[in-house]
């Protein structure tokens, strides 16, 4: 190689960079196809001697050197490659080619660097496990499906009614009403989501039924629908994918084979040059042991089986019993905010016009404490632990949320009675308007009328939309306020006060607090069940979530990093969020069963909204077809439609996925199979491996026989057999059988204990050999 360099070298000397790539056909004669070729092969050395330079055993200079040089070499020579006048598009060509891969790889460094939150969640995973990491990694991602769906709802429904509708005031659904008009703009009434904000787009009723606006002729109500069901859809296929992908990204092999060995050796990351960074990685490689260490521990616990459930089975029950309790309250609480409604909320305080919301609230901040006392009676595994948790708080807020929900259908029954008795009245009123209904004059013309002072209905669909949208305000200023007045209070007082107080608050209570994994993610998870829910009547809900995800986002970092500490039991989360994710999934399939059934079932209010005067929603989508689409189009979409058709495909769906689910079940038990043979062959090979090496070990021992030992004038003790004497004569006396013919087997590798501290041959001027024991005679010469 290095003669090839030189001659290369030789032969650009003789030229120069402007003389080859010059146009002259004279002059480019001068270096030979050889000399070609020998530079070619010299920058492909070059460039394998860069790409591989790492994984050279020099020092840290030699490398650099090395590097720099070959760096120089490729740069000056890579151009002149081509062949005539090709010379100066070759040359274009790899500079075009080596800024493509410069801008690719930047490229990718600002894809990172993009990514939100990427450093705060790695420092947090460093301090604090993957455990708790997982749930920002969650609540990211959490951040990135609300930003589609605000997207969704702003651009295609808000921004077109806002710019291309009806202004304010211009009819009745746009106005607020004379009688309300006093306390329109007070706090209190902008807080409660009534007054000005009651009637904008932030809700349904504001949007006008007119079928297209604008010159655009944008057809708002079908595009309304499509929206509130598209999120719907669109939320399913994202949990569904991710679901899938982290099923793919869980793989196969054996994770505890030399858990602790691949830590110790591969764990540090050698590239690291600032100060920060190497506390960062020094604290996760100190928490990941703890991982690993307490996964061992449990491993091998031995506990009182009897024990263990007794204490089991008590914490179930009073897991129960406090659900029960919950539902009853909840149910309770219901029943009262009914009868404030019949009497008339302007007769109470604030406490009964927000006792609903602030019992759910509540409920949803002490009970996830509850049961995580009751979980200590357990004994369960850390991650065990946290999906029992897990699962408990999900049916407290799936009861609550379901409990919640069925108020809400009582308080709509109630809306639509009061709905038809608006609807008599108008009709008396809209007569009384007309000069002639006493008289007799019908031809008189009908008296102008302010917007705000026409009778209304109750408009059930904003009423539901609001209270989804006070029951998130009210969720946010409670965690918020849990955040501020419990962990960051209580960490200033144990901080503190820890100087001057009769026991150690730090180790003893309270102590720091710990992160609450099991409660903020099913607080993630219930509070996107409401938006998911809420969304259809008041469009503004995924704004005000996505502003509550930005803003905890940063509230929980700080209050992670600042007031809490690590768990006193670390643990490693697991490789997939799918447990998450199927609590998700359940959620959303929860969520979308209420707003599928007031579409389909529920007729729409007459007076507000994108469908009112229809009977029921979906008939948007029919008029739509009437319309705008050819008749054989509307034909073959009633046909489609026909629940003869409709009810088969969703037969074969069903049985296609019951299909896949028992083909991917027993893929899974195939690859389990595998594994514990293959486990089983590689510990079989191991005690193959130790008889062999026992075996050789033994038919190496030397024969005690005194005259040997005599004759060698080595004394005859137990502990000389092993000296490199008898070694050397071994060896020599297979070398001289092996010789003659008689054994034509290979030399056998003798098992022993190495001899004393004695430098081979040749060790003498190098260093790095002087120390180190002879290598034996024997494996010498099975060497050789």
């Amino acid at each position: 190689m290095a003669i090839m360099l030189l001659d290369a070298e030789k032969a650009f000397d003789r030229v120069s960079w402007d003389f080859l790539c010059s146009d002259s056909e004279s002059e480019e004669d001068e270096i030979t196809e050889e000399e070609m070729d020998k530079l070619k092969e010299a920058v492909e050395e070059k460039k394998k001697l860069i790409a591989t330079i790492r994984n050279k055993p020099w020092k840290m200079k030699q490398k650099l050197e090395v590097l720099k040089d070959a760096q120089l070499f490729v740069e000056k020579f890579e151009g002149a490659l081509g062949k005539g006048k090709g010379k100066q598009f070759y040359a274009y060509k790899v500079m075009m080619m080596k800024k493509w891969m410069k801008f690719q790889r930047d490229f990718e460094n600002f894809r990172t660097a993009c990514i939100p939150w990427e450093m705060k969640i790695k420092e947090i995973e460093s301090h604090f496990g993957s455990s708790v990491a997982s749930y920002f990694i969650f609540l990211r991602w959490m951040y990135g499906i609300n930003m589609i769906l605000f997207g969704l709802t702003f651009g295609l429904v808000m921004v077109p009614e806002a710019l291309m509708g009806k202004p304010y005031g211009s009819i009745p659904r746009k106005t607020v009403p004379r009688a309300e008009q006093a306390n329109a703009m007070n706090f209190a009434t902008l807080w409660d989501f009534s007054g000005y904000a009651q009637y904008s787009v932030l809700f349904y009723g504001y949007y006008n039924n007119i079928r297209t606006v604008g010159w655009l002729q944008f057809r708002l109500p079908l595009s309304y629908l499509l929206v509130g069901l598209g999120t719907l859809a669109y939320s399913f296929m994202v949990v569904i994918r991710t679901m899938a992908k982290n099923a793919n990204d869980e793989g196969g092999g054996d994770d505890n084979s030399f858990n602790f060995s691949w830590k110790m050796y591969t764990s540090w990351d050698y590239l690291i040059g600032n100060p920060e960074t190497a506390d960062n990685k020094f604290a996760s490689i100190t928490t990941s042991f703890k991982e690993s260490i307490l996964e061992e521990q449990e491993n091998r616990r031995d506990e009182n089986i009897h024990l263990t459930r007794f204490l089991r089975v008590l914490a179930n029950f009073l897991a129960l019993c406090t659900l029960a309790g919950s539902g009853y309250l909840i149910y309770f609480v219901v029943r009262r905010s009914q009868k404030f409604a019949l009497e008339g909320l302007e007769n109470y305080g604030w406490w009964e016009r927000n006792e609903v919301n602030m019992v759910m609230s509540l409920l949803g901040m002490f009970c996830p404490t509850l049961f995580d006392v009751i979980s200590g009676l357990e004994n369960y595994h850390p991650r065990i632990a946290l999906r029992w948790q897990l699962g408990r708080i999900f049916a407290l807020f799936l009861g609550n949320l379901y409990t919640f929900l069925i108020a809400l259908m009582d308080e709509i029954n109630l809306k639509r009675e009061e709905e038809k008795v608006v609807m008599y009245n108008m009709t008396i009123w809209e007569a009384s308007l007309y000069n002639g209904t006493v008289s007799g004059n019908s031809t008189a013309p009908p008296i102008q009328v302010d917007p705000s002072d026409v009778p209304r209905g109750p408009c059930w669909e904003t009423m539901v939309g609001q209270e989804f949208v006070r029951l998130t305000v009210s969720d946010i200023m409670t965690t918020y306020i849990t955040i501020l007045a419990g962990d960051f209070l209580q960490a200033v007082f144990v901080r503190f006060f820890n100087y001057c107080w009769c026991w150690d608050l730090e180790y003893g209570w309270p102590s720091y607090c710990e992160f609450d994994i099991s409660g903020n993610v099913l607080g993630l998870i219930f509070n996107q069940g409401m938006i998911w829910m809420g969304s259809f009547y008041a469009p503004c809900l995924p704004a005000i979530n996505v502003l509550r995800l930005h803003t905890s986002m940063y509230l929980q970092c700080w209050a992670v990093m600042c007031c809490n500490v690590p768990h006193a039991r670390v643990f490693k989360a697991s490789r997939s969020n799918n447990f998450y994710m199927a609590m998700l999934l359940f959620i959303l399939f929860l969520s979308m069963l209420p707003v599928v059934y007031t579409i389909v079932s529920i007729p729409p209010s007459f007076d507000c909204g994108p469908f009112s005067g229809k009977e029921k929603m979906f008939a948007a989508i029919t008029e739509t077809l009437d319309n705008d689409f050819p008749a054989w189009f509307a034909k073959v979409f009633s046909y489609a439609s026909n629940p003869g058709l409709i009810l088969p495909f969703i037969l074969i769906m069903v049985m296609s996925i019951y299909y896949l689910n028992a083909t991917s079940k027993a893929y899974l038990a195939q690859n389990l199979e595998l594994r514990k043979k293959l486990q089983l062959q590689a510990e079989e090979n191991k005690k193959r491996s130790k008889k062999a090496s026992e075996k050789v070990a033994d038919n190496a021992e030397p024969t005690a026989n005194p005259k040997e030992h005599k004759r060698d004038g080595s004394p005859h003790k137990e502990h000389q057999r092993e000296d490199g004497g008898h070694s050397n004569k071994r060896a020599h006396r297979h070398n001289e059988e092996g010789s003659s013919g008689k054994n034509l087997e290979p030399p056998k590798i003798a098992v022993t204990r190495p001899p004393g501290p004695r430098a081979p041959s040749g060790a003498q001027g190098n260093p790095r050999m002087q120390g180190f024991p002879a290598t034996p005679p024997r494996m010498q010469e099975g060497h050789r």
